[in-house]
Parts: C-alpha cells; sequence; structure tokens
C-alpha cells in the first residue's frame, strides 16, 4: 500500500466572513490547507485575506476534504480546528495509510475526541484488506488453524455461511477488516 504523504493534500477551503456573507458578498479566496505549515500560519494569511474588517468572523463557506475531516468534526460552515495540523501530523506519522484510518473511523462510527485513542485502537483490531467477507473468512480461518490445510476433496464449506457468521465478531469498510 502507498502511503499518503500528506492527509492534508486534497483539502482546501474557500474563507469569507460573516460580516461580508451578510451585506451579500460571497468574496473570499480558496486556500489550500497543505501550503501552510501550521493553524497559526494559515490564520494568519486568512486574516491578511480580510485585512478591511477589524476582527473578521471567518466563514468556510465551501470546503473540499475528505469525509473523515467532515465527520471528525474538524471542519465547518463556522469552524475550523486549531488542531488540524496536530491530527494530520498523527495521522501521517501512523503505520497505517489514510483509507485505513477513515474505514475503521466509519466502522466506529466516526467521531473521537483524541486521535491517539483512534490510532491505538485501530492498532489493535485491524485484520487487513480484503475482497469479501467470504475471502477474509477463509483466510483468516487457515491462518488460524481453525480449517485443516489439506481437506479431504469431498469437504465442502459454506464460505458465505461461514463468514455470515463470524462477521459478528468483526466489521470492514471499504474492503478494510476489524475486529469488534
Amino acid at each position: 500500500m502507498a502511503k499518503l504523504t500528506n492527509c492534508l493534500d486534497t483539502f482546501s477551503i474557500y474563507v469569507g466572513t460573516y460580516a461580508k456573507y451578510n451585506n451579500g458578498s460571497l468574496q473570499g479566496s480558496w486556500l489550500e490547507i497543505s501550503d501552510y505549515s501550521n493553524y497559526d500560519e494559515l490564520l494568519e494569511t486568512m486574516r491578511e485575506l480580510h485585512q478591511d474588517e477589524d476582527e473578521p468572523e471567518f466563514m468556510f463557506q465551501d470546503y473540499k476534504c475528505n469525509q473523515f475531516f467532515i465527520k471528525q468534526k474538524l471542519i465547518s460552515e463556522c469552524h475550523l480546528s486549531a488542531n488540524i495540523y496536530e491530527i494530520a501530523e498523527q495521522i501521517n506519522n501512523s503505520d497505517y495509510d489514510f483509507e485505513v484510518i477513515e474505514a475503521y473511523a466509519e466502522c466506529m462510527s466516526y467521531y473521537h475526541e483524541d486521535i491517539s485513542d483512534l490510532l491505538d485502537n485501530l492498532s489493535d483490531s485491524y485484520y487487513g484488506e480484503y475482497s469479501s467477507d467470504e475471502d477474509f473468512a477463509q483466510t483468516t480461518l487457515e491462518q488460524d488453524g481453525s480449517i485443516l490445510e489439506n481437506l479431504p476433496s469431498y469437504i465442502y464449506i459454506d464460505w458465505e455461511a461461514t463468514a455470515r457468521h463470524l462477521m459478528y465478531d468483526y466489521m470492514s469498510s471499504n474492503g478494510y477488516y476489524f475486529r469488534n
């Protein structure tokens, strides 16, 4: 699996202000989050962009990012988490591709107060990527020795039913499998 160098590479925001919006203007600008090294640098750019206001109240009128950031409540119309860069750094420094982290978060109903806990729990429960529940069941049971390696040719296993029962103890999203 190729690891993304920065999970913020595809994260951009359109920054306007509530004052301009309330006066009928959508004046603002698109900013690429990955162009800035930290939140303070981004905040400074947003202030410069709206320097015609004394204390601009930023409005994120549009944003293009992975659903993970939205469902983790890191971005909304009126909020961009000051911790976004630290969270991205934890994700980027983890042993997992961003897609695996997102799949686990989806299985766990997304929102986690602490990304470190999410990554620790992921580490304890990740089983890998499989093309189907049946493939996962067969591989898992063969690897743990539950299924003998050289079964007689007259024994057939209903992998669909086996997978259905095995999945009570597991969860999956986008082909990634985790232990409950």
